[in-house]
């Protein structure tokens, strides 16, 4: 893999991986489209890109970090039975957590054959656009009271959990359909953004020490994934930097949705009058 190819993918995974439009979707769309080879049926692409993850876990870890701290406080604080908003919040997502987790393992290698056919990959962006602009839609003309929860039961945040799962699809956006499913549950949107860059770091760090043994055997892979890490780390620490203020500032996700649409029909488009890429 040449550096240039190296340097694109981990930024565009960086990027990507917490913009509610499908980090898994546009690494294997963007390349095809502009004709840069990525052997999608590769055994090595799955864990190299997986292995990318590190680096936005830690640059999750690093914007959150006081947040983390706090959480983990407020969790072991909860095992002696003194209950706080910390050890709550700890708990909800340690129920998020778990729907995604073992669907993923239970599924993993089943859902890798939607890899292989591009015109599945953005078949999915489009129906993520659409979902991301209908459900901010919808709750724009429901509307937030100034009185809107700033945490979740353990029912919804398990509600959001089993939302993770659409993500395992390529071409679907974790954050976006767990920032919907927190919407949904009368969030803020900046509360929501928050509760899904918490809920996804703990999954996307264990998705990516998993699949990295996987390219210890290859001296030059491991080099380029940890060389795409660093990259990806500082792509995602902008990202989540440049979100949070988008959020807090109201931003919409609609915006997202109409981005995914507009880009998914575009390289279905693409694929159709060039079927060999697909």
């Amino acid at each position: 893999m040449s550096l240039a190819f190296l340097l694109f993918l981990s930024v565009l995974q960086g990027v990507t991986e917490l913009f509610p439009v499908s980090s898994l979707g546009h690494t294997l769309l963007v390349p095809a489209v502009f004709g840069m080879h990525l052997d999608k049926h590769a055994p090595q692409l799955l864990p190299f890109l997986v292995a990318l993850h590190l680096g936005t876990a830690l640059a999750l870890l690093v914007y959150f970090g006081r947040r983390w701290v706090e959480l983990v406080s407020g969790f072991f604080r909860s095992l002696g039975g003194r209950q706080s908003a910390d050890g709550h919040m700890a708990w909800a997502l340690i129920i998020g957590t778990i729907p995604a987790g073992l669907i993923g393992l239970l599924l993993e290698k089943r859902l890798e054959l939607l890899f292989h056919d591009l015109r599945i990959v953005a078949a999915a962006l489009v129906l993520n656009g659409i979902m991301l602009w209908a459900g901010d839609r919808i709750q724009r003309r429901r509307g937030l009271s100034l009185s809107s929860p700033t945490r979740l039961t353990f029912g919804q945040a398990a509600l959001v959990g089993i939302a993770q799962i659409g993500a395992l699809i390529p071409g679907f956006s974790r954050s976006g359909l767990t920032m919907l499913a927190g919407a949904r549950a009368g969030l803020s949107a900046e509360k929501a953004a928050e509760f899904s860059f918490l809920l996804g770091t703990p999954i996307i760090l264990a998705a990516g020490v998993l699949e990295l043994p996987k390219l210890m055997h290859e001296h030059g892979q491991m080099m380029d994934a940890l060389l795409g890490g660093v990259l990806t780390f500082v792509a995602a620490l902008l990202s989540v930097r440049f979100l949070m203020k988008y959020f807090e500032g109201r931003g919409r996700l609609a915006t997202f949705g109409v981005y995914c649409v507009i880009a998914g029909l575009l390289c279905l488009g693409w694929f159709m009058l060039h079927p060999d890429l697909a």
